[in-house]
């Protein structure tokens, strides 16, 4: 027989199993604060050795930099002055004489002279000075390409600049190629197969014919940069200025009729070159 105020067996079960559970809960809270607080620390034990390794790294950086004037290290991608101040591209170019103006001024002050010398002038005196201003022009061109066809350095293009360029332009013009011939002989051959068109048998013949023409073209080039290279190794034999750039540049002047070619020819058909 049990007394009122004593737990039945059910009950009794029931609060030890929540006294169970309330523990085991607070040792998982205990066991979760210990994690965390283990994980805070090696958080801010790397924090502190990346800022180390970073601080290490910027003073390495500040010793292996020169020093200034004031004894400070100099910043990062400091460069050094020249100790000269850098020359105008426009006084470059008219010191080599590429830009041809007498008073060596720059565009935007002749620009400016320009416009004030308009504005003095009335409509038929600004076109007189236009027409003059026209055929002095025509004048420097004429002179100018009256001294890149003589071969003087100082006007002809990069390309043609230099002793090599210019033994190679001898070599070619002292000789003679199938490749001179090669632009009248493509015009003649485009007329008469346009004139063909009414004759199929002829144009065959005549299509058979410029293939047979394109590739002795083709052959005859490879022949004269070979050629042209072989000639400048024994005339220079220092110089590297050899291979297909200047193969192709005694080709091309090879297929350029005679007269046609820039500068003129320097040299009799013939002569060695």
């Amino acid at each position: 027989m049990k007394l009122p105020w004593q737990k039945s067996d059910a009950r009794a079960a029931k609060g030890a199993a929540a006294n169970s559970g309330s523990t085991k809960l607070d040792l998982g809270d205990d066991a979760k604060d210990t994690k965390k607080a283990s994980s805070a620390k090696k958080n801010s034990a790397k924090k502190n050795s990346a800022s180390t390794a970073a601080q290490d790294t910027k003073q390495g950086d500040k010793s292996d930099r020169p020093l200034g004037k004031d004894g400070k290290p100099l910043p990062k991608g400091y460069t050094p002055p020249k100790g000269r101040p850098t020359p105008k591209r426009h006084d470059q170019e008219v010191k080599r004489g590429v830009v041809r103006d007498p008073n060596a001024m720059s565009k935007p002050q002749q620009a400016q002279k320009r416009k004030e010398l308009k504005a003095s002038m009335s409509k038929e005196e600004w076109k007189d000075y236009k027409k003059q201003e026209r055929a002095e022009r025509r004048e420097r061109n004429k002179e100018i390409q009256a001294r890149m066809d003589a071969g003087d350095e100082q006007y002809l293009m990069e390309r043609d600049q230099g002793d090599v360029r210019r033994y190679v332009r001898d070599w070619v013009d002292s000789r003679r190629f199938l490749a001179n011939y090669m632009l009248p002989t493509m015009v003649v051959l485009l007329a008469i197969m346009l004139l063909g068109t009414f004759l199929p048998r002829v144009a065959e013949i005549l299509s058979l014919v410029s293939m047979i023409f394109i590739v002795a073209i083709f052959v005859e080039a490879v022949l004269i940069g070979r050629r042209a290279n072989r000639a400048v190794r024994e005339k220079f034999p220092e110089t590297d200025e050899t291979g297909f750039g200047l193969g192709m540049y005694a080709y091309s002047r090879a297929s350029q009729p005679r007269g046609w070619r820039t500068p003129k020819p320097q040299v009799a058909i013939g002569s060695k070159a």
